[in-house]
């Protein structure tokens, strides 16, 4: 039997990278995992206490190494952190090691989905969460599409539905 190929979620906070690949890894039957979660697990502590005792370029270096371990795993869905595409090292491990599928989501949904969310460190400043989707967007959304073999749509459709256009999409 062939090896089964990884697949990389990646795109903005509020895109619904982590329900849709949870859908999509029982809809395949592969293994999901999601880096931020991962992180959670192995420092016996979320997300937002890391930011704050190590700072945004810590938490960059800890996904870093999360997103290398896991992506050198074979048959799963993951579900990568918004920003994990600022690393250059990251970019490339996820597109040599996987089907990329960057989920586009424009600024009004996102703030929609994540902006009473007070898990989310970089929406936990004086700056407007819109001001700050905003300014991520216009970073990181050349990033996204640098290393996507596919770009789909999630503000239209719910979680399942994009689930399976991505698996058709990829033939799987």
């Amino acid at each position: 039997m062939a090896e089964k190929r990884n697949i990389f979620l990646v795109g903005p906070m509020g895109a619904g990278k982590s329900t849709i690949g949870k859908y999509l890894a029982q809809q395949l039957h592969m293994e999901f995992y999601d880096s931020d979660h991962e992180i959670e697990r192995r420092t016996g502590a979320d997300i937002s206490w890391v930011f704050d005792v190590e700072g945004e370029e810590g938490f960059r270096d800890r996904e870093e190494k999360v997103i290398n371990d896991l992506s050198e795993l074979q048959g799963i869905v993951l579900a990568t952190g918004g920003g994990s595409i600022k690393s250059k090292e990251s970019r490339n491990r996820l597109s040599a090691r996987g089907i990329v599928v960057y989920l586009e989501t424009p600024v009004e949904k996102q703030l929609a989905r994540v902006q009473k969310d007070k898990r989310r460190p970089l929406l936990q400043t004086e700056e407007a969460p819109e001001d700050v989707l905003k300014r991520l967007a216009a970073e990181r959304n050349e990033l996204y599409l640098e290393i996507a073999d596919y770009v789909v749509r999630t503000d239209e459709q719910g979680a399942k539905l994009v689930a399976n256009h991505i698996a058709e999409l990829i033939g799987l």
